[in-house]
């Protein structure tokens, strides 16, 4: 008997399947922190000690799930992209799947980047400050700062999220119609320049529209409609 998992096709629906699993641990814990911790950290009758509590003993636990989530949704994403794009050869960037596949993929790499690289080195100094805090010691005068940060792209992070979500589900269930008038680079340099923005902001910039759970979700909604119609419009 020849087992369908043990074949290629089948591989690929374990990556595919992994994918989804890790994905759904990454981005539900982002979703817990900026929907629900952060909220609840943010209440004028959260007490310090609650909030010590909080710092030292679930954000450490919540945020080892989080970044080993969002590094297995991007290690398992990209080999099943380089895999299919491999077996497509020339014509994968010429079909409304491509496209979609690789903007969701770009986002969700530019989020991963932010994880390890900007929210979580950030929230270490964090934890720190607060560990030595409540051991008596002095806070670290950078934590605040690294905190605020943190906190930006996170929630750059979420409204990156909804556009990613969005492209992702459209590579299977959203066709759009390519032409010989259709300009893929034109449409990517768009996606740079949009992107490039987002993340400078992240990184050096202000919440903005962002600093509500409402202004973000709103924006997050918003900068998908914009990604969908410049996508339309070059292609």
């Amino acid at each position: 008997m020849n087992l369908s998992l043990f074949t290629a096709d089948g591989f690929l629906f374990v990556l595919r399947w992994l994918h989804f699993f890790f994905g759904i641990l990454w981005i539900g814990h982002l979703y817990y922190f900026n929907l629900a911790q952060g909220p609840f950290m943010a209440m004028p009758e959260t007490d310090a000690q609650t909030k010590s509590k909080v710092i030292t003993g679930l954000l450490p636990k919540a945020l080892w799930w989080f970044r080993w989530g969002a590094m297995f949704t991007f290690v398992t994403g990209w080999i099943y992209l380089l895999m299919r794009g491999h077996d497509l050869g020339a014509s994968f960037m010429a079909t409304s799947w491509g496209i979609s596949i690789l903007t969701g993929a770009l986002l969700g790499s530019l989020m991963w980047f932010n994880v390890w690289f900007v929210i979580w080195p950030k929230q270490q100094v964090v934890i720190k400050s607060a560990q030595q805090v409540a051991g008596g010691g002095q806070a670290i005068p950078e934590a605040a700062g690294c905190a605020a940060r943190a906190l930006v792209v996170s929630r750059t992070n979420l409204l990156l999220s909804v556009p990613m979500l969005f492209f992702m589900a459209a590579s299977s269930h959203l066709a759009i119609p390519l032409s010989e008038t259709s300009s893929v680079g034109g449409y990517f340099a768009v996606f740079a320049v949009i992107a490039l923005v987002v993340e400078i902001n992240a990184l050096k910039g202000k919440m903005g529209p962002m600093t509500t759970i409402k202004g973000v979700i709103h924006s997050a909604f918003a900068l998908a409609v914009v990604m969908y119609l410049a996508m339309e419009f070059m292609l």
